[in-house]
């Protein structure tokens, strides 16, 4: 019976290792982070524009830290905001998003919901997202007040893109938007912004919730120069990296996990200048659900992207 103190000795250790990781992805999971991008899709001559992406925010009325955060970055003086969705968490988050987001919303913005400004949110371990999509969503909990917050976005001036089309000038470029409603939950009306994009605009961006191919393909084909969505959380439980950025192991939807966050093409193999194609960039997003506040290597983020001539 001389294994019985080495198997005990064996499970204390596991045990102490388990709680010490999960004490790390909650630590994670507060340390807000400013991502910077530079995207070449401006015109030669133009003068760059700041635009900050903000996305899967999921305020809860105590989260203060994240709170104070958020309404610093109205000190970055963007020339314009995205916001890609799931701001919510709780029924009396609405105000607490507002105030948060406190000078931003004076900014020119638009946006788009996702499945988590529509629905509460539920219990669900994080590592359930590993296994292969069963297609069931959460549409049964009580909704949270969506209406209200697209009232104070509305209020503020940011244009709803939901399964629609908005037009802004900023700083002197002409911005042509389309944008769908959540595709996670299959909201998206694609047939309704299906087409060209509009060919007298300077810049021509799309913005969806969850990055779904279906969404990514049609608003590439249709000549949008970029594509901003956010959803896929970064993966939120990745695999360390030296970079610090984390290694993906899943999206929640059909993007393949190496895109799961950042800048890239869409197609995944194409060359900016190709006929069909688009800059594509994915937030990692600011929250978790509020039931399972954990990230390992993936810390949660706002992005303030630099939209530049290209050559």
């Amino acid at each position: 019976m001389a294994f019985l103190p080495l198997l005990r000795r064996t499970a204390t250790l596991g045990a102490v290792a388990g709680a010490g990781l999960t004490s790390y992805a909650a630590w994670e999971a507060r340390q807000y982070t400013l991502r910077r991008v530079t995207v070449p899709v401006l015109a030669p001559g133009r003068a760059p524009l700041k635009v900050l992406h903000l996305s899967d925010i999921h305020m809860t009325p105590d989260q203060r830290a994240k709170q104070e955060w958020l309404r610093g970055l109205a000190a970055l003086e963007p020339d314009l905001v995205v916001n890609t969705g799931d701001n919510l968490a709780h029924m009396r988050s609405v105000p607490v998003v507002a105030d948060a987001l406190g000078g931003l919303l004076d900014v020119p913005g638009v946006y788009v919901l996702g499945s988590n400004d529509y629905y509460s949110p539920g219990m669900r371990n994080p590592l359930r997202y590993l296994l292969p999509d069963t297609g069931k969503r959460n549409t049964t909990t009580p909704q949270l007040p969506w209406p209200e917050l697209k009232q104070r976005f509305d209020d503020a001036g940011w244009h709803d893109l939901t399964n629609g089309f908005g037009a802004l000038e900023v700083e002197g470029t002409r911005i042509a938007f389309a944008g769908v409603d959540d595709p996670h939950l299959e909201y998206d009306d694609l047939a309704r912004v299906a087409g060209p994009a509009d060919p007298q605009a300077d810049l021509r961006l799309a913005v969806t919730h969850a990055p779904y191919l279906r969404v990514l393909d049609q608003f590439a084909a249709d000549g949008y120069d970029a594509i901003i969505a956010g959803h896929t959380h970064g993966g939120q439980v990745c695999l360390p990296t030296l970079d610090g950025r984390g290694r993906s192991l899943t999206t929640n939807c059909d993007l393949e996990p190496a895109r799961a966050k950042g800048l890239h093409r869409h197609p995944a193999d194409s060359a900016p200048g190709e006929d069909g194609t688009a800059w594509l960039h994915v937030s990692a997003g600011l929250g978790t659900n509020p039931y399972v506040r954990i990230r390992v290597a993936c810390r949660p983020e706002a992005t303030l992207m630099t939209l530049v001539p290209h050559d």
